[in-house]
């Protein structure tokens, strides 16, 4: 019985350290990104009880974006400073406080106070995702590109899976805890894994031997910049229509209720993430392969196409509900394909030392697209319609191909 019990804490400690480590970033990410998602939806669903319209209840997260895009420049600096596993332990310390600001009385939870615990817990998630994406290049040996696209795919993946659960788990947790039960309850589990990972995780993780000035925010490779673009319009395409547009759509077109919507968003975002994790199969790579900037460009007109088809049947009126559906389903499988080559290309281009100054350069940018999707899926939503909005994530994603076209192609990339 002894020896049955410790058979897995033995398996454990057989592994390399490398893979512990990456275990207990992974771990830690996944537990924040739980939270993340249920958040979102308990503001969600919260607001809307309360009587808030779907754009009103979007300009909520206006913050939480915003001060991603700042996170990221001053977080990849401070990582490479500090080490990674200090940022990634400040990002979950801040997401508690973000859990805890909500935890005031009903009466006080007004639309500041909800927008300042966003834009907390907007830092929080780019502080842990930069420090987890980063770590990924310390604990890969340097040539194991193959090695290096399954880690990145599997974190990338798993994550977005669980922001779905995660969704739901917001919902459940608010149906039997109501609102303040729900925070609390992640509030305290979130400060168990915090615990767990000050203690546990390695402590010069992604130091880099020079301390950077922070004026090295900004990357000087062009290599970077065209793929920091790059991103900047893809996810500006999926969330121009993605984020206000296609949920207010649902509701007001299709007379969908409001978590009939959530639910199959949130279906869909566990999708996507689950091909995320498929990306290094399903793009055929064998291992002494890496990606380069020409696979991002034929994937990304590839996805070009699907919006394109959409507003489309959506102007002719070819059955506005199946062609959507379908749609945002192909849609989410060839973006999941599209993003998971990109975070593979940020990680193997980034320099060995101090490689977070240029994994937070590049979600900076990513930040933005967000940032720029969402301001401009609620706007042209309200004026032009859903047609419009995916004309325009067709250009994005179209000026994204081009972009990583224009990526210099490194000897270490070359097969």
């Amino acid at each position: 019985m002894n020896q049955s019990s410790n058979q897995p804490s033995s398996k454990l400690q057989s592994l390399s350290p490398e893979v512990r480590q990456y275990m207990i970033v992974t771990g830690n990410y996944w537990a924040f990104t739980l939270t993340d998602g249920a958040l979102r939806m308990l503001v969600v669903l919260h607001f809307h009880q309360l009587g808030y319209s779907p754009l009103q209840i979007a300009m909520l997260f206006l913050f939480y974006e915003f001060f991603g895009v700042v996170t990221n420049l001053v977080g990849g600096w401070l990582g490479a400073r500090l080490g990674l596993n200090k940022t990634m332990n400040i990002g979950l310390l801040l997401q508690i406080l973000a859990l805890g600001m909500l935890l005031v009385p009903a009466a006080l939870l007004t639309v500041p106070l909800v927008m300042s615990a966003q834009a907390v817990s907007g830092i929080a998630k780019d502080l842990n995702k930069m420090s987890a994406k980063s770590a990924i290049k310390s604990l890969v040996a340097k040539g194991e590109d193959g090695k290096l696209y399954r880690w990145v795919a599997l974190l990338t993946g798993s994550k977005n899976t669980l922001k779905g659960v995660g969704f739901f788990m917001g919902g459940l947790l608010l149906a039997v805890l109501g609102f303040q039960g729900a925070i609390l309850f992640m509030a305290l589990m979130l400060l168990a894994v915090w615990v767990f990972s000050l203690i546990k995780l390695k402590q010069d993780l992604g130091r880099s031997k020079a301390k950077p000035k922070f004026s090295q925010i900004f990357s000087k490779s062009a290599a970077i910049n065209y793929l920091s673009a790059a991103r900047m319009f893809l996810f500006g395409a999926r969330d121009v229509w993605f984020v206000v547009a296609l949920p207010v759509y649902l509701s007001s077109q299709f007379n969908w209720p409001h978590t009939f919507v959530g639910g199959f968003l949130a279906l869909w975002v566990i999708g996507y993430g689950f091909i995320q994790t498929l990306a290094p199969k399903i793009t055929d790579r064998k291992s002494s392969e890496a990606p380069t900037g020409s696979t991002a460009f034929s994937w990304a007109m590839i996805l070009a196409s699907v919006p394109a088809f959409i507003a489309a049947a959506l102007y002719f009126d070819l059955s506005p509900q199946v062609s959507l559906l379908v749609g945002l389903l192909v849609f989410g499988v060839i973006f999941a394909i599209n993003s998971s080559l990109h975070s593979f290309l940020i990680v193997h281009m980034a320099s060995d030392d101090g490689v977070s100054l240029d994994v937070g350069f590049y979600y900076m940018a990513n930040a933005m697209g967000r940032l720029i999707g969402t301001v401009l899926s609620g706007w042209v939503y309200q004026a032009y319609g859903l047609a419009m909005c995916l004309v325009i994530s067709t250009a994005f994603v179209i000026a994204a191909a081009v972009l990583s076209l224009l990526i210099p192609k490194p000897a270490s990339l070359k097969t």
